[in-house]
């Protein structure tokens, strides 16, 4: 067994990053890795500087510790964005720690650069610090030593063989259950179920800024259950939420320790009032009360976690919200119960099991006999429900009536052209944009995308849109002034995901500004029009705020003028028509008239028409009563419209006097730290004077040293100026007395240079003189002529050597056309005798008349061969007789030794290059002169 203090912990501290790109709908996880396990951070939002502050570790022993360390062991973190919506991972960079910088004692984080980095323009960097700590969790062998009752043994081996994230609910639709760990494991059944029972003071989640449907709105709660979304019935008061408590169940099968640890990872339900698709707040109940670490109380009855909980509004933090009084804070009543199968609870589980979906696992069922924990929180105004369904089908049949000051409007927009694309490369674009103000959230788009490049324009399609809505003007005014159109740029790629390019912000205002024209509606009333064109930038939706594009587009604003109450009662009244009208129709005929004369009043018409006209006044009276009591529900109706805006104006009333109130606090703290501030600069400005004026002080008291300093230095500058003045005129003096000097000097140097040159030229005259002179003119001559002498050597051992590799070049050219011609003729004799031998078979004229030809065509062949051989023989006689006529015509200039000396020296550099010998006709003519030379030097001799 490993001792206590040789457990150690590998402690990795992931604190934050920076220089990151802003990526909105991404999110940043780091995973690291050490010896083959593998850890992860929470997902943080991709901001320029993510927040991950997380601490992973990995428990190790000294001796592991020690191995790892000479084996460098890395620990390698890599950084992915994670999509959630599509739940894609990213690979953006990753960063290796050195194992062995890790020490016990505590060290400041480090900033590490990403390597591999995806954003190339962004130096991302993440601060880390590792350490070592002593593992403090106390050994699991301890519990033995004590004595203590034996324990499970297959918790501990479930726990040691799984990864926590790897523990998720997955849904059995056979069994009707949701699984939670290794099937050979899940042994015991449970049933989670939530309640929702009651709210109060949700009017404190509604914006004053946030513009409700003009339709009665309804509201519910919506929260997800392992994965499956949930929603209650909903409801349309926010002051007094009247709905019924509802309760959704799961079946889970797992077991006691596994549904611990996910109910530790999945710590929280996070529960959301919405409206449509916003969400007004939330609220999150934590989960882990309901199996806590040791605990066997889910053995005997069910655990449960209730209470009233806080909804917060969403980004309250973001949004820097003041706080809500405690009285006035919305709250909602969630009851969150977990039981084992088979135990008995105080709801029948039999009302669960008739009511549950095999296929989702989750039911709904109406609560109507709630927890009495949950019941009693409830108010008594909420206990009351709907007895009649007539009443509800009343109440919800009701419709807001528009106001009397609301004005009919129609809104046109048409983007018309995107220009000056200012991307490198051209894109697919589409125009995407929404404006919940004018009764639609729906996003509009233009359809097909179109194709832009740099320097063109490209008129959209299908992008003009018209909205009809009715709202009052000043509201109109305020919302157009407060709330900009956002164009939405974007580029519709068919190989990867569509990529927003910018956003065009539209000015809604500037229309109210412009120009209004008459023109007559369709019932002939007057109506005005005010048309708005204009050009505005697409600015880059990621990096700098650049401009990649202009946006022209044209919006219309129509006014059709008030909008007439009684046109929403019209389809009541014609109903009610059209029953008077049909109700006659119903009689029986009238019959024939006999022929018998009767009385007037007797008669089968007159009676007809008596009980006709009877009939025509009891169905008025009971028209007017129906009339009556339909204005008698309608102004009930008003009536109770009216009181529940009274109600909620009440309320927000009452929200608006609290903010104010807290506002109204801030504003005097605020009033209180600037008398503060006010006293604090009035006595700065008192010091600021008195430093100034002793600053003037002392200024004046520089200023005075400044000219006293200034009135010495004049002085000082004068006297020096009559020193030297002084110097100047006594050193003028010794000017004139140097000059006069200079002058005789000059005159005797005269003198003495005219008695010089009389005696050169009578040293010159002498005869020593003159030969001296001469000797020297002859000795430069003869300096010259021997250089001249020693660069003629040089050059003709230059033209020597050149000669005689022009020698062997021409023997290596002979001998290779001596060998090719005899190759030839070699080949030329086997042609030869291929043809003879190839024409034997032939007849003999024809043979005889051939051969005789290829004879004589052979014969000339050789002839002129032979010719080419003497010509060549010819030639190279030639250029050896012009080597040697240059040198024979500076005969008379030379001595005849010196002649032979060079004709002996050319024959044998002849001889040396192996290409004559002594039978040729150069050598030959070399000895000849040789002997001549020779017979001529002994003759004069």
């Amino acid at each position: 067994m490993v001792s206590k203090s040789d457990q150690l912990l590998i402690v990795v501290s992931i604190l934050e990053g920076r220089h990151f790109p802003k990526r909105p709908k991404h999110m940043l996880v780091v995973e690291a890795k050490f010896d083959g396990e593998q850890l992860a951070t929470d997902p943080v939002d991709h901001t320029d500087q993510p927040e991950f502050a997380t601490e992973l570790a990995w428990e190790i022993d000294r001796k592991a510790l020690h191995q790892h360390r000479l084996q460098r062991t890395p620990i390698k973190l890599q950084c992915f964005a994670l999509d959630p919506v599509t739940s894609a991972k990213e690979t953006i960079g990753y960063i290796v720690l050195d194992l062995r910088t890790a020490q016990e004692t505590k060290q400041a984080p480090k900033w590490y650069q990403l390597l591999s980095n995806k954003y190339t323009k962004f130096k991302s960097e993440i601060q880390i610090s590792i350490a070592l700590e002593t593992d403090t969790k106390p050994p699991v062998d301890s519990f033995k030593a004590k004595g203590a009752p034996p324990r499970d043994g297959k918790v501990p081996a479930i726990l040691a063989g799984l990864d926590p994230r790897d523990i998720v609910a997955v849904l059995n639709e056979e069994g009707g259950y949701h699984q939670i760990g290794p099937a050979e494991y899940c042994t015991d059944s449970f049933i989670m179920s939530v309640t929702i029972a009651f709210a109060t003071q949700l009017e404190q989640l509604i914006p004053c800024t946030m513009k409700l449907p003009e339709r009665q709105p309804e509201f519910f709660f919506y929260y997800s259950l392992l994965g499956n979304d949930v929603t209650n019935e909903p409801f349309n008061d926010l002051i007094n939420p009247n709905f019924e408590p509802e309760r959704a169940s799961v079946r889970i099968r797992s077991s006691v320790e596994i549904l611990r640890v996910y109910l530790a990872l999945q710590s929280k339900l996070q529960i959301h009032l919405c409206c449509g698709d916003q969400s007004l707040g939330s609220t999150e109940i934590p989960l882990t009360g309901l199996l806590k670490k040791g605990s066997t109380e889910i053995n005997q009855h069910p655990v449960t976690v209730e209470g009233a909980f806080t909804l917060d509004p969403p980004n309250r933090a973001k949004q820097k919200l003041a706080p809500i009084p405690v009285e006035l804070a919305p709250t909602v009543g969630v009851s969150v119960a977990l039981q084992r199968e088979g135990i008995d609870s105080q709801s029948p589980p039999t009302k669960d099991d008739a009511t549950e979906s095999e296929v989702e696992s989750l039911q709904y069922d109406k609560d109507t006999k709630p927890n009495p924990k949950a019941s009693s929180s409830v108010p008594a105004s909420l206990a009351q429900l709907v007895t009649t369904s007539n009443a509800s089908e009343v109440a919800s049949g009701q419709k807001i009536a528009v106001p009397a000051t609301s004005h009919h409007f129609c809104f046109s927009i048409d983007l018309r052209s995107i220009h000056a694309l200012e991307i490198g490369f051209p894109i697919n674009c589409i125009l995407r944009y929404s404006y919940p103000f004018f009764g639609s959230a729906a996003p509009i788009m233009t359809n097909p995308p179109v194709e832009v490049r740099k320097n063109m324009e490209v008129f959209l399609p299908q992008s003009y849109c018209a909205f009809d809505f009715a709202t009052m003007p000043h509201q109109l005014q305020d919302t157009f002034l407060r709330i900009p159109l956002l164009v939405e740029l974007w580029h519709k790629d068919k190989m990867s995901k569509d990529l927003l390019l910018g956003i065009a912000r539209i000015q809604l205002s500037n229309i109210l500004s412009s120009e209004k024209t008459r023109f007559l509606g369709s019932n002939g009333e007057q109506c005005w029009r005010q048309t708005y064109s204009e050009s505005v930038p697409v600015i880059a939706a990621q990096g700098s705020n650049n401009r990649i594009a202009d946006l022209s587009y044209t919006v219309t604003l129509e006014d059709y003028g008030l909008v007439k109450m009684r046109e929403i009662f019209i389809s009541d009244s014609s109903q009610g028509v059209s029953a008077v009208q049909q109700k006659p129709s119903s009689l029986p005929p009238a019959p024939c008239p006999s022929e018998i004369q009767t009385e007037p009043r007797e008669t089968l018409e007159y009676k007809a028409a008596l009980e006709l006209e009877m009939w025509k006044e009891m169905q008025e009276d009971i028209f007017e009563n129906q009339l009556k009591q339909k204005e008698l529900a309608h102004m009930q109706a008003l009536a109770e419209e009216w009181k529940k805006r009274d109600r909620e104006r009440e309320s927000l009333v009452k929200k608006k006097v609290a903010e104010y109130t807290i506002l109204e606090g801030k504003l005097q703290k605020t009033l209180i730290d600037l008398e503060k501030r006010e006293q604090q600069l009035a006595s700065v400005e008192s010091e600021l004077q008195r430093e100034k004026k002793e600053l003037q002080s002392e200024r004046q008291r520089n200023l005075q040293e400044l000219q006293d300093s200034i009135r010495r230095a004049k002085e000082d500058c004068i006297h020096q100026v009559e020193l030297e003045r002084l110097k100047i005129k006594q050193l003028e003096e010794d000017k004139h007395r140097l000059q006069q000097q200079l002058n005789d000097a000059e005159n005797k140097y005269k003198i003495l240079e005219k008695e010089f040159q009389q005696f050169k030229d009578q040293q010159n005259n002498k005869p020593e003189i003159r030969l001296q002179s001469e000797i020297n003119l002859l000795t430069l001559e003869k300096v010259e002529l021997e250089r001249k002498l020693e660069s003629a050597t040089k050059s003709k051992l230059h033209y020597k050597q050149q000669w005689g590799r022009a020698l062997k070049e021409l023997a290596r050219l002979k001998q290779r056309e001596q060998e090719s011609q005899m190759a030839r003729l070699k080949k030329q004799q086997e042609e030869l005798e291929q043809m003879r031998l190839r024409y034997l078979a032939a007849e003999e004229k024809d043979t005889v008349k051939t051969e005789r030809q290829e004879l004589l065509d052979i014969r000339n062949e050789l002839n002129r061969l032979r010719q080419q051989e003497q010509k060549q023989y010819q030639d190279s006689t030639e250029i050896a007789s012009g080597k040697k006529d240059g040198p024979h015509g500076s005969v008379l200039e030379e001595g005849l030794d010196d002649y032979l000396t060079r004709l002996i020296e050319e024959r044998d550099t002849l001889m040396r290059t192996g290409v004559y010998n002594h039978e040729d006709r150069i050598i030959s003519e070399l000895d000849r002169q040789i002997r001549e030379i020779l017979a001529k030097s002994n003759a004069s001799n």
